[in-house]
């Protein structure tokens, strides 16, 4: 836990930051924005409503990153103070938008970016195709060359869900000379198409032509478990399964399964269902690659997703509240 207080006079407002887990906000470039303000920072993970309404009690802001930290009913019926949660990023699943309306609390959206995530993607295709992280832990041991890696030129890329992410690892894919093959909604498709990517006839057949398949949907309740186990089960022994976006997507406990049975051969995975990660069957398994949410945990995607939150909440502070999600209660709080 680190409290950090930063004053000019005296503070306009008491704001809490949770989950910063590296420590890294207090140095960032925009965190000057919040000079005037008294700051608490919280480097540690709370689940227990009570711990948080202890840590909260006196907050009149909350600036959230991402989806650390729940934010409901109970918890904010302990905080009488609270007037406004700035929210890092655009995704709000673990905000209950009308709880927060009932209590007068203005909740105000982020900024989505694309590269930091399809950039780390990227990164661990190479890694698995080529069994880097192995190799690296083999030499360590003494040993030299313990195993053939797989090239990517020539094999099929399947993208599900062209999106801005899907985009981009598209063409990361075509620079590397692979086959571009599209799966997802019509939306996906007719862009994918514009693009001159090819689109699978079926969801079957995409899973079965795969050689690396990249999951870039956003998670809701229309996709939660949108891959399931009998998909798993087509993938190619050879191929790799790639998921930077939500563990919710595959059906739960699918993917460990399909992995112990040989169908897809590896994994690479950055998200989890439960987070932050204590233990996990993917982290015992060698043929899987697990790194812990760091898709977007890059210092320019920081700068701009906290900058433009401290942005959302000093205008709010200013009278003047921009990128409202929960408009309702600007009526209620007039």
């Amino acid at each position: 836990m680190t409290f950090l207080c930063v004053r000019e006079g005296e503070a306009d407002m008491r704001i809490v930051i949770p989950d910063d887990y590296q420590d890294a906000v207090r140095g960032l470039d925009c965190f000057s924005k919040l000079a005037g303000h008294e700051v608490t920072i919280y480097n540690d993970t709370v689940t227990d409503v009570d711990v948080l309404a202890e840590r909260f009690q006196e907050a009149e802001a909350l600036v959230l990153i991402r989806e650390r930290t729940a934010i409901g009913e109970t918890l904010l019926a302990k905080l009488p103070k609270l007037t406004v949660i700035a929210q890092m990023g655009k995704g709000m699943p673990h905000i209950d938008l009308a709880a927060c309306t009932r209590h007068g609390v203005v909740v105000t959206s982020g900024v989505g970016s694309s590269e930091a995530t399809a950039e780390l993607t990227w990164a661990l295709v190479l890694a698995a195709m080529r069994h880097i992280p192995q190799e690296v832990a083999s030499m360590k041991a003494g040993k030299w060359q313990s195993r053939l890696g797989t090239g990517l030129h020539g094999r099929t890329l399947g993208i599900y869900g062209y999106g801005r992410i899907g985009t981009m690892v598209a063409g990361y894919g075509k620079a590397f000379g692979m086959r571009v093959l599209v799966w997802g909604r019509e939306g996906s498709l007719t862009r994918a198409a514009a693009d001159g990517y090819e689109a699978a006839s079926s969801q079957q057949s995409f899973f079965e032509q795969a050689d690396v398949l990249s999951l870039h949907i956003k998670l809701s309740k229309d996709t939660v478990g949108i891959v399931s186990a009998a998909d798993l089960a087509v993938m190619k022994p050879t191929a790799l399964l790639v998921n930077t976006s939500r563990a919710g997507l595959i059906a739960d406990g699918a993917l460990v399964t399909a992995l112990k049975a040989g169908r897809p051969g590896m994994a690479a995975v950055d998200v989890y269902e439960s987070e932050p990660v204590v233990d996990h069957p993917l982290l015992h398994m060698d043929n899987v690659i697990c790194t812990p949410h760091i898709g977007y945990v890059e210092k320019d995607s920081y700068e701009l997703y906290l900058g433009t939150a401290f942005d959302r909440l000093l205008a709010f502070v200013d009278g003047h509240p921009v990128e409202v999600a929960n408009t309702d209660v600007l009526s209620r709080r007039d």
